[in-house]
C-alpha cells in the first residue's frame, strides 16, 4: 500500500512543478514526472505478491498466481506517448526561446508577438 501513496506523492510533486514553476522548461519536468508517476501507478496495479511472470508452460501448478500483463502493455504504449509529447514539448520551448530570448512565461506574456 506505501508503494501507492508515494506514486501519488511523486503525481502531486509533478502537478507542484506544473501549477507552481513558470518556467517552460520546468513545467516539462513537471509534466514529464506525471506520466511517469500515472505509469508507475499501472505497473503497481498490475502486480501480485508472488506472481509469476504470465508465461504458460506444461508444468504449472494448478492456481498458480500471475502478473496480470496489461497495465504493462498499457504502459509500454504510454511510455512511447510521452516520449513523442515530450519532444512537441520541447521543440515547441526551444522555438519559443528563439523568438522571445527566455523561458518565463510571465514575459512572454507581456511581448505579445
Amino acid at each position: 500500500m506505501i508503494v501507492f501513496i508515494l506514486a501519488v506523492l511523486l503525481f502531486l510533486v509533478g502537478l507542484y512543478g506544473i501549477l507552481v514553476k513558470r518556467n517552460i522548461i520546468k513545467l516539462a519536468i513537471g509534466l514529464i514526472i506525471m506520466e511517469y508517476a500515472v505509469n508507475l501507478f499501472f505497473v503497481l496495479a498490475g502486480y501480485r505478491e508472488g506472481g509469476t511472470a504470465p508465461i504458460l508452460d506444461g508444468d504449472l501448478a494448478p492456481g498458480t498466481v500471475f502478473v496480470d500483463p496489461l497495465p504493462q502493455a498499457l504502459v509500454l504504449t504510454a511510455i512511447v506517448i510521452g516520449l513523442g509529447t515530450t519532444a512537441l514539448l520541447v521543440s515547441f520551448a526551444v522555438k519559443i526561446y528563439e523568438k522571445y530570448d527566455t523561458f518565463d512565461i510571465r514575459k512572454i506574456r507581456k511581448l505579445h508577438g
